[in-house]
């Protein structure tokens, strides 16, 4: 098979140590700046588009101090507003639903689904002052790419395919727009909104944090690397697949390679409940018949994943055509993409993360995720965000709580004084050091001075 850097060669780049200043994660000031120089430049996901299925359905999304509304108009189109009545600042419309107009709770005043004003209580008031401009709602840039719908309130943004390049290239296989919502949460987090996303961001922390899938995870042994703004973690450099115990455990391999597999896959589908879905769990079961005890576990791990897309077809759900082992080798298995979403994907299912701040405080964030699947036409749970504002005390399964769990108590650690800066991993952890450069860029003006002594 080949190596990544046959796949890749010219994204593998020289490995540089940096360290991440203490300051982006807690810091007020920081905060203030992201709020003014990083927010309303950058393209973000708004929501799923099974969100908002039919015209007139609409969902609010909030970032910082900005609100904006997002609606579903006739072909497939979406537009998206600043939620806000010109008139006296008041948010107009909270959460998601249906509606024919935009109308403020405060004075009635009235909008349209295309921003424009269409009725002004009592407006014979203001004579002729006022006029169609000042009046109607200010428009947001939109875009579509993966099922998803972003928004940038630059008026002047670069077109969103030239924002994510090249992460279509590389995931545009996987066909996320094919997916839909198996389950979502949304949790608020004592936590920066870095701090949370970055629990993501690499593999390196799986051996001590999600120590129980060692026995059969395969090698966890990751590298990572730097696509411009966005970025890619894999396990290109793994000895063993998964099903196998991890190497660090210094364990002898099964003869047979059937059961680890099997227990990997019920481990994340129990523990989790996403990437993996419980149909490649359910088809994954018939190894016993169809794989020969004594086969080679790259062959087990390829039947196993020919029985998911049999399983798959069968269900009318499709798989993805384009998605050849070759394909999904040079993908990797987490993407980065700026500056608050990663997204794990497999050939049915995937998992997309999203962090935002809450409000001013650099010490609590929202934090989505969602769990993707593919279905046949008609058979979609239609499932919708479930939303926990204070999280404690709740379970959300063993794998999310083992990660939340780090959130909270790192954002902690990070305000002690004892803390200097953070030293990421420079071949595991690019992910992190490539965010935070292009993140300074964004809000700085320039990177920050790296000292690389120790």
């Amino acid at each position: 098979m080949a190596t990544v850097s046959e796949t890749a060669a010219a994204d593998k780049p020289q490995r540089e140590f940096t360290r991440v200043a203490r300051d982006n994660y807690v810091s007020r000031e920081f905060a203030a700046q992201e709020k003014e120089h990083l927010w309303p430049k950058v393209w973000q996901v708004a929501c799923r588009e099974e969100e908002i299925p039919n015209v007139g359905d609409y969902i609010v999304y909030d970032v910082a101090d900005d609100t904006i509304v997002v609606v579903r108009r006739p072909g497939n189109v979406f537009k998206a507003f600043f939620n806000v009545c010109p008139h006296r600042g008041r948010q107009i419309m909270e959460g998601q639903g249906h509606t024919v107009n935009f109308r403020c709770g405060y004075h009635n005043w009235t909008f349209d689904l295309e921003g424009k004003n269409i009725a002004v209580q009592d407006r014979q008031d203001w004579g002729d002052f006022l006029d169609k401009e000042c009046i109607d709602l200010v428009p947001v840039k939109t875009g579509t790419w993966g099922g998803f719908v972003f928004i940038n309130m630059d008026a002047e943004c670069e077109p969103l395919e030239e924002y994510l390049a090249p992460v279509p290239e590389y995931l545009d296989p996987f066909e996320f727009e094919k997916m839909r919502i198996r389950w979502a949460l949304e949790l608020h987090i004592d936590s920066n909104w870095k701090t949370a996303l970055e629990a993501f961001m690499e593999g390196y922390h799986v051996a001590a944090t999600h120590s129980q899938l060692l026995p059969q995870n395969g090698d966890d042994y990751t590298t990572s690397f730097a696509h411009g703004k966005h970025s890619h973690f894999g396990y290109w450099d793994a000895t063993v697949p998964i099903g196998q115990p991890a190497p660090r455990l210094k364990t002898a391999a099964p003869k047979d390679p059937r059961p680890g597999l099997i227990e990997f896959y019920r481990q994340m589908e129990e523990t989790f409940g996403a990437i993996f879905t419980d149909r490649d769990y359910e088809a994954v079961k018939g190894l016993m018949d169809e794989c020969p005890p004594d086969a080679d576990p790259m062959t087990a791990l390829g039947l196993a994943i020919e029985l998911g897309r049999k399983a798959a077809e069968k269900e009318g759900c499709g798989y993805p055509p384009d998605l050849t082992p070759e394909v999904m080798f040079k993908a990797g298995t987490d993407w980065h993409i700026f500056p608050n979403c990663v997204t794990l994907p497999y050939f049915d299912g995937a998992v997309w993360y999203r962090a935002r701040p809450d409000g001013d405080d650099p010490n609590k964030c929202i934090f989505n995720i969602y769990s993707l699947k593919r279905y046949a036409g008609g058979k979609e749970p239609g499932a919708k965000m479930e939303k926990h504002e204070d999280i404690k005390g709740k379970s959300f399964g063993l794998i999310v709580d083992q990660d939340v769990g780090n959130m909270k108590l790192v954002q902690k650690g990070m305000k002690c004084r004892g803390f200097r800066h953070a030293l990421p991993n420079p071949v595991q952890e690019v992910e992190i050091s490539n965010f935070h450069k292009h993140l300074e860029a964004y809000v700085l003006g320039q990177r920050r001075p790296q000292n690389v002594e120790k």
